[in-house]
C-alpha cells in the first residue's frame, strides 16, 4: 500500500475509490471494468498533473517519503559483490554512514552513503541517516583506500543532516565534516555523488563535494532543512513552505545556479512508487558519468573538481 501524502488526498480518495470497485468486480455481480479503467484513467492523469508542478515543500515531503528507496535498496538494485567495510580505527563504527567495495557493471568502485532505516527499529539502529564523527571518519578511510587501489568513488547522499548530539560535538563533528569534504576535493580518481533524498546541511556535502553531483527529480539539497530556516528567521516553524521556496530547494533550481550537474528523472507520483526503476535510472546515469571521468588523469580530475566548486556563487 502507497503512503499519501498530504497533498495527495484527492488521488488517495480516487485510488479507494478504484479498490472498492475492483472488490465489487470481483465478486462477479457486476461488469464494472469500464468503469474501473475510466477511474483509473483519471486516477493517472490526476497523479501526473500533482507531480508536474509541486512546490518546493511539497518535494521536501516527496523526498522525505518512508517508502523511498535507500543507501540498501540502492546496493542491492545497482551492485554486485558488495563488501561493506566497518569502522574509523578511531572511536567505532557509526550505521548512519555505509559503505564498502562493490562492482558497478563491469566496474569495481567504492560506494558510501547514508542509510535512514525503513521501520522502527532500523531507523533507530541507523539514527535516521544523521552522521556522527566516526561516520564522516569512516568515509574518508574508505576514499582512501579507493585512492590507493584506483578504484572510482560513488557516494549517495540522503540525510536531513550531521547528527547534532553532545556526543558528536565532543568527538569533533565539525572537523570531521571538514576532514571528509577536503578528502573528497583531493581525491585523485573519480568521484559521482547523487542526492537520493535529502540532502541536508554539512552533513550532506561531506560525501558530496563530487566531480559530478546528480540529484533525483524529486530529492533536496539545501544549507539547513525549511523547518529550521523558518525558526531562525520567523521564529516559527509553520513558515517551512516558505522557507523551502526561499532557500531553492529543488533539483530543477540548483541545476539552474550550476549547484549540481544533472537531474535524474524518477517515475510519475515519485521514486516510492516504483523503487525499482528510480534505482535503474540512477545506475544509468551514474554509469554514463564514470565513463566520461575514467578518462581524465589524477590532476585534472582534482582541477575539475576544484574549478567546479569556487566557481559556484560567483
Amino acid at each position: 500500500m502507497v503512503t499519501f501524502l498530504d497533498f495527495e488526498k484527492p488521488i488517495a480518495a480516487l485510488d479507494a475509490r478504484i479498490a472498492e470497485l475492483r472488490d465489487t468486480a470481483q465478486s462477479g455481480e457486476l461488469n464494472i471494468d469500464s468503469e474501473i479503467g475510466k477511474l483509473q484513467q483519471r486516477a493517472d492523469k490526476m497523479l501526473a498533473d500533482t507531480y508536474a508542478k509541486l512546490t518546493p515543500w511539497q518535494k521536501t515531503q516527496v523526498a522525505r517519503h518512508p517508502d523511498r528507496p535507500h543507501f540498501k535498496h540502492y546496493v542491492a538494485g545497482l551492485f554486485d559483490e558488495f563488501i561493506p567495510l566497518a569502522g574509523d580505527r578511531a572511536f567505532g563504527d557509526d550505521q548512519a554512514i555505509l559503505g564498502g567495495f562493490a562492482r558497478l557493471g563491469k566496474r569495481r568502485v567504492m560506494v558510501i552513503g547514508h542509510e535512514k532505516g525503513d521501520d522502527t527499529a532500523s531507523r533507530l539502529r541507523h539514527n535516521f541517516g544523521m552522521g556522527k564523527p566516526e561516520g564522516y571518519r569512516k568515509a574518508i578511510r574508505l576514499m582512501q583506500l579507493a585512492d590507493r587501489f584506483g578504484l572510482p568513488v560513488v557516494t549517495l547522499v540522503d540525510t536531513s543532516g550531521a547528527f547534532p548530539g553532545v556526543q558528536a560535538e565532543e568527538r569533533g563533528q565539525a572537523e570531521a565534516i571538514a576532514r571528509s569534504t577536503e578528502q573528497c576535493l583531493a581525491l585523485g580518481v573519480p568521484m559521482v555523488a547523487a542526492i537520493v533524498g535529502e540532502g541536508g546541511s554539512g552533513g550532506a556535502i561531506a560525501l558530496a563535494a563530487a566531480n559530478r553531483v546528480l540529484m533525483l527529480e524529486h530529492a533536496v539539497y539545501s544549507v539547513i532543512s525549511p523547518e529550521g530556516c523558518a525558526s531562525i528567521l520567523w521564529r516559527t516553524a509553520e513558515k517551512a513552505s516558505d522557507a523551502a521556496t526561499a532557500m531553492q530547494v529543488t533539483a530543477q533550481d540548483l541545476k539552474a545556479l550550476n549547484v549540481i550537474d544533472r537531474i535524474v528523472p524518477e517515475p510519475v507520483g515519485g521514486a516510492h512508487r516504483d523503487p525499482a526503476q528510480a534505482v535503474a535510472a540512477l545506475g544509468r546515469a551514474i554509469t554514463e558519468e564514470l565513463d566520461s571521468l575514467v578518462r581524465l588523469d589524477t590532476a585534472t580530475l582534482r582541477k575539475d573538481r576544484a574549478d567546479k566548486f569556487l566557481a559556484m556563487g560567483q
